[in-house]
């Protein structure tokens, strides 16, 4: 998880351009959530956590709102959920999850970015099964014993917690995000979140050097310009 962490923290860091990019994608995905399941984030855990989140990623006020807005009219963009699955370069596990107005487009766009960068798209299930899909939250700590007794005097599921390099990260069922997020505020002074999402986590890492890492980062940058691909997710660990 260490690992893992230091490679989401590093994609992370994005240029200006970029930025410009992601406001979009967040712009999407806060309207999409609206208008499927309402616009009050206190009735809607999903906005709620989702808002949060762009807030986090520094996403502007004005962005969240014209989407939120945009969700209380009639009509509007009809997009849907569209998944993908394959394998990157090096033999790296990828999941793409994405929401469009064309499936075939967007399927065509993500295969592409599969093919030219020695991967293989392959079909729904192919590397699925080895994520699990789980609440995540990492912060800097020292003792994740003390983090562990928090957790279960609320009474919360966890699935691990570990400690690496100074970071304490914690797994849990997904529907434990909000009890988690609540009882370590609470029970930890001063805490910040450096991660706190649902993602889907391998159970498995594939190492990466040489060629393989040029050609991953080219293919991560690939499907991140592709104006419907929302979340990558990947087991990939680039090594120095």
């Amino acid at each position: 998880m260490g690992r893992a962490f230091a490679n989401r923290k590093e994609s992370m860091a994005k240029t200006a351009a970029q930025k410009t990019k992601i406001y979009s994608k967040y712009g999407r995905e806060i309207y999409v959530c609206a208008k499927s399941s309402g616009t009050d984030p206190n009735g809607n855990l999903s906005l709620r956590r989702l808002m949060d989140k762009a807030k986090k990623d520094q996403v502007p006020t004005h962005v969240i709102d014209k989407a939120l807005e945009k969700a209380q009219g009639s009509g509007g963009e009809d997009y849907s959920t569209a998944r993908y699955e394959g394998f990157g370069p090096g033999g790296c596990m990828v999941i793409v999850d994405c929401l469009t107005d064309n499936n075939n487009r967007t399927f065509a766009d993500v295969r592409q970015c599969f093919i030219k960068n020695d991967g293989k798209i392959g079909t729904p299930g192919t590397v699925l099964h080895m994520f699990d899909h789980q609440a995540v939250f990492a912060f800097k700590g020292d003792d994740e014993d003390r983090i562990l007794e928090i957790l279960m005097e609320a009474d919360i599921d966890v699935t691990e917690v570990e400690l690496e390099e100074g970071i304490i990260t914690v797994l849990a069922p997904t529907q434990e995000f909000y009890k988690i997020k609540t009882a370590l505020s609470e029970g930890v002074a001063g805490i910040h979140f450096e991660v706190e999402d649902i993602s889907y986590e391998p159970k498995t890492i594939t190492d990466l050097s040489g060629d393989d890492v040029l050609t991953f980062e080219k293919f991560l940058d690939a499907l991140n310009d592709c104006d419907d691909v929302q979340q990558v997710y990947h087991n990939a660990n680039l090594l120095d």
